[in-house]
């Protein structure tokens, strides 16, 4: 039986043409396998690559996590000290004569203020009473001075003393929203109560969140955001933003959209202790981020597949056998054409695919014989144009500036304007000669300190003479460093960037100091001006551009360059700013040396 059924599939295939032969054995043995391998290993790449991103979000989330509860601590403290403060009890229900007295009872209760100076998570304190004889000091507020406050009063009313957390409005602060603590205290002793807000600082929530790499919110039971990693999603509610199913209630990893995108939300709840309600940490992670790089390894998978595609080869040629002696024809005479006898032609009886190849073939060789007279010519005139443009090339070379006769130049203006008497024509183009000569004879081996300064006083003396008694420069340094060898042209990009951007737009009194002195590490190296100074957002746009390790045509500035010249020679991170807009900016950075021993500061 099984050698009918083997004669018969023998042939049915011998009946079939060559390409149907190959079409049929490509498929069994190479595409088949490679598609069922390879959704399977992209599945499970995808799998294990989700499976990843969940854990790694959800480290990050409980990070958060923790960093934040450790923020609401000190709101907790306060909240619980104040509750059972009888000194606070006394102030807010006794019931004041006049005006004085109510001022003299605040003066003799600081603790509010000590507990601002010392929880910087906290931004204010207010207490809301029921007591028309207090004034209000935005710290303890009468409630009927309150237009909003009977909603709130009421559901104090009802609360028998837990934490709420809550993204309310501080009408103390411009009516912005801030993440607060509300919390009935009861006063036993007078059978009354008051309403604690206490509100966080938001810098403390941002520094949390802007050091996470995937973007991370913050939101309370209303679901509005009270903090972000990005910004512009502060005090919008998540279900604008993403979509919010039943999951989202539990602490889980699931799926959902963010603008359209796919993303996986990580979300966790956060219950602060002794909360009545809670507040939830959610992180979005991009879906393409996840299987992106699980569908690169799934290429790998290609490599799995390879013995597929070997035995797929094994088998094309096994079924090709049969024509072999008409190929080993095909063979010889693409061997005589390989070594450069066009006029070989290929003599192939038949009309199936080998005859067909071979009248394509004899086809080609013309074609081959032609294009390569083609290419000759080309060539040819390729060779012309190279010896026109090394023509060019010396020309251009020969008709360059001499250095030595640029030098003799100025140093002949610099006499002529001697013999003028213009004395200050004179130094100004003798420091620029002097820069000049600098700049041109600098490499990049180090270089003394004392050269590098040198060439600083010559950029700022030139930049004196341009703007006259619109600034003044200082340069403080320690005695002991002008022998120490230093990156060439660190210092007079700073220097430039400080009068160029700094003191450009500033009117005058533009000071620009220089300091070079030793510290534990090494040489610390600071330049300061008193100019325009630059706003965060381009503080933080300068800061991104020198950190670029791309280049690109926007980066190409003086900072991006010492900056990353820094880097790698020092191994240190490099430039430091400091900047306040209209007060001025500080750029400085570290040269790491060891040293001997403490020296006296020379000012120059």
């Amino acid at each position: 039986m099984k050698q009918v059924i083997w004669q018969t599939v023998s042939a049915k295939i011998n009946d079939m043409n060559i390409r149907n032969k190959l079409i049929l054995l490509f498929l069994v043995g190479v595409v088949i396998p490679i598609m069922v391998v390879g959704l399977f290993l992209t599945n499970e790449l995808k799998a294990n690559a989700v499976k990843d991103a969940e854990e790694q979000a959800e480290m990050n989330v409980e990070r958060v996590k923790q960093r934040i509860d450790e923020v609401l601590k000190g709101p907790i403290t306060v909240a619980n000290h104040l509750q059972f403060d009888e000194r606070l009890s006394d102030l807010v229900n006794t019931t004041y004569e006049n005006r004085f007295d109510v001022l003299q009872a605040y003066r003799a209760y600081p603790d509010v203020d000590y507990h601002l100076e010392n929880h910087p998570e906290i931004d204010t304190i207010r207490l809301y009473v029921d007591n028309p004889t207090l004034l209000n000091n935005w710290t303890v507020i009468p409630v009927d001075n309150q237009m909003n406050m009977n909603k709130w009063y009421e559901k104090a009313e009802a609360d028998v003393g837990f934490h709420q957390w809550h993204y309310l409005q501080d009408e103390t602060q411009d009516n912005k929203f801030y993440l607060s603590l509300m919390k009935r205290i009861n006063f036993i002793e007078y059978n009354t109560f008051g309403l604690l807000i206490i509100t966080i600082d938001p810098d403390q929530l941002q520094t949390i969140m802007q050091q996470e790499t995937h973007q991370t919110v913050v939101v309370d039971e209303m679901h509005s955001i009270v903090s972000s990693s990005n910004l512009k999603l502060i005090g919008k509610s998540l279900e604008t933003i993403i979509e919010i199913g039943s999951q989202f209630e539990e602490d889980s990893f699931f799926e959902s959209k963010l603008n359209g995108e796919p993303v996986h939300l990580m979300a966790t709840s956060l219950f602060p202790e002794l909360s009545q309600n809670e507040l939830r940490i959610v992180s979005m992670v991009n879906t393409n981020e996840i299987v992106g790089d699980a569908q690169r390894l799934s290429r790998f998978g290609m490599l799995v597949t390879g013995m597929g595609a070997t035995f797929a080869l094994f088998l094309i040629m096994w079924f090709s056998w049969g024509y072999v002696n008409r190929l080993f024809e095909l063979s010889s005479t693409m061997n005589i054409v390989s070594k450069g006898n066009l006029n070989a032609k290929v003599d192939i009886k038949g009309n199936d695919e080998l005859g067909q190849i071979a009248d394509q073939f004899n086809q080609m060789i013309e074609q081959l014989s032609f294009s390569l007279a083609q290419v000759l010519e080309a060539n040819e005139q390729k060779n012309l144009l190279e010896r026109k443009q090394d023509e060019m090339k010396f020309k251009m070379m020969a008709s360059q500036i001499n250095p030595h006769f640029l030098f003799n130049t100025l140093e002949s203006i610099r006499m002529r304007a001697l013999i003028r008497e213009e004395k200050e024509i004179a130094t100004v183009v003798k420091q620029l000669g002097k820069l000049l000569r600098r700049s041109l004879e600098v490499e990049s081996k180090l270089i003394p300190m004392d050269e590098e300064l040198e060439i600083v006083c010559s950029y700022l003396d030139i930049q004196s003479f341009r703007y006259g008694n619109r600034f003044v420069y200082r340069i403080d340094r320690a005695s002991s460093i002008g022998q120490q060898l230093v990156l060439p042209l660190t210092i007079q990009p700073l220097v430039e960037n400080a009068v160029s951007h700094g003191l450009e737009k500033k009117g005058d009194s533009g000071i620009v100091t220089i300091s070079v002195k030793w510290c534990e590490a090494g040489i610390l190296i600071k330049v300061s001006d008193n100019g325009a100074g630059m706003h965060k957002s381009r503080e933080e746009e300068v800061k991104k551009m020198i950190n670029d390790p791309l280049e690109r045509p926007e980066n190409r500035i003086g900072l991006r360059n010492v900056h990353q010249r820094l880097k790698m020679h020092y191994q240190t991170d490099g430039l430091r700013i400091e900047t306040r807009e209209n007060e001025g900016t500080t750029i400085s950075y570290l040269i790491p040396v060891v040293k001997g021993r403490e020296e006296e500061v020379q000012h120059v």
